[in-house]
């Protein structure tokens, strides 16, 4: 799993936090009605997740859709606005449960949060 933070808005870390959990959480959630078989392989292998940043929100929309395209699961946490950002600002693109070798392809190039 991987999730990437949108660096232009410069949350502060706690508000990373949230929203990259967010992220996590409604990946699962999915997961577990569409692909049952990946959501048990990730959680076999650690449940590992990885916290990246695209710097824009036209980049990680580029990332979605190449997801889609590789048959990646992908969610977008849209914020509710109540603190650092406006209403329905989209924070962190979640991808996974999927190979580590197909996320990577994709988000290998973005550097660490």
């Amino acid at each position: 799993m991987v999730l990437v933070v949108r660096g232009e808005l410069r949350l502060t870390a706690g508000k990373a936090a949230v929203q990259v959990a967010h992220a996590a959480v409604m990946l699962v959630r999915s997961a577990r009605s569409k692909d049952r078989a990946a959501l048990e392989r990730w959680e076999a292998e650690g449940e590992k997740k990885i916290a990246v940043v695209a710097e824009t929100l036209e980049e990680m929309q580029r990332l979605e859709r190449a997801a889609k395209g590789a048959g990646i699961p992908s969610v977008f946490v849209q914020d509710a606005g109540l603190t650092e950002v406006a209403p329905g600002t989209k924070t962190v693109l979640g991808l996974g449960p999927a190979r580590a070798e197909a996320i990577d392809r994709l988000t290998g190039a973005l550097p660490l949060l």
